[in-house]
């Protein structure tokens, strides 16, 4: 498969979130500025690109080998949590305002169900090793795409006149489905 078939097709095509409605919990909870968003979303794609790294090679070289492959998603939640910690070390030290501003949702990081998707998938799909990682690049840049959509559109929310009974999570629920109808019209690039 084409490598940059496989990148549009999870960064638009079929986006994690937006799409396929995977991963809603920091969506919805992180979006609430762009520097927020844009943090999350480099921590996750931080961690699927890295967890992508990892988690393939064990696959394909110990579990595959030795008929250990339902071990599969035991093995790869406690790669991603050993990788979250990674994560949430670095930022402690280097960001500390960005690791605040996480709070509870850095730890959910750690059983995002996007990052648990990308690895199970690469490995559903048969990609190889370089087409995993495109394909974890795509879905992480698809997420930081949809995070960064939302916080702009909670912007102007903000300042709109909102009816109460759908003031919160209502109306980001009905901006999440508005976006993925839009997103719905890049089907069509690639058949």
């Amino acid at each position: 498969m084409n490598l940059l078939k496989i990148f549009i097709t999870a960064f638009l095509i079929d986006n994690v979130v937006i799409l396929r409605f995977i991963a809603l919990c920091p969506f919805i909870g992180m979006s609430s500025d762009e520097d927020k968003s844009f943090g999350m979303g480099m921590a996750v794609t931080f961690v699927v690109v890295l967890a992508t790294c990892v988690t393939w090679p064990v696959f394909r070289f110990i579990l595959e080998p030795l008929g250990l492959v339902f071990l599969q998603i035991l093995v790869f939640v406690l790669v991603i949590a050993a990788l979250v910690q990674l994560v949430e070390f670095y930022l402690k030290k280097s960001a500390p305002g960005l690791y605040n501003a996480m709070g509870i949702y850095f730890a959910l990081i750690t059983v995002n169900c996007a990052i648990t998707a990308v690895v199970l998938e690469n490995i559903s799909k048969e990609f190889n090793f370089i087409e995993s990682v495109v394909y974890a690049i795509g879905v992480a840049l698809g997420f930081l795409l949809a995070m960064l959509l939302l916080a702009g559109i909670r912007k102007r929310i903000r300042i709109s006149p909102i009816p109460a009974f759908l003031k919160g999570p209502p109306i980001l629920f009905i901006c999440t489905c508005l976006l993925s109808m839009a997103f719905m019209g890049f089907s069509g690039l690639i058949k």
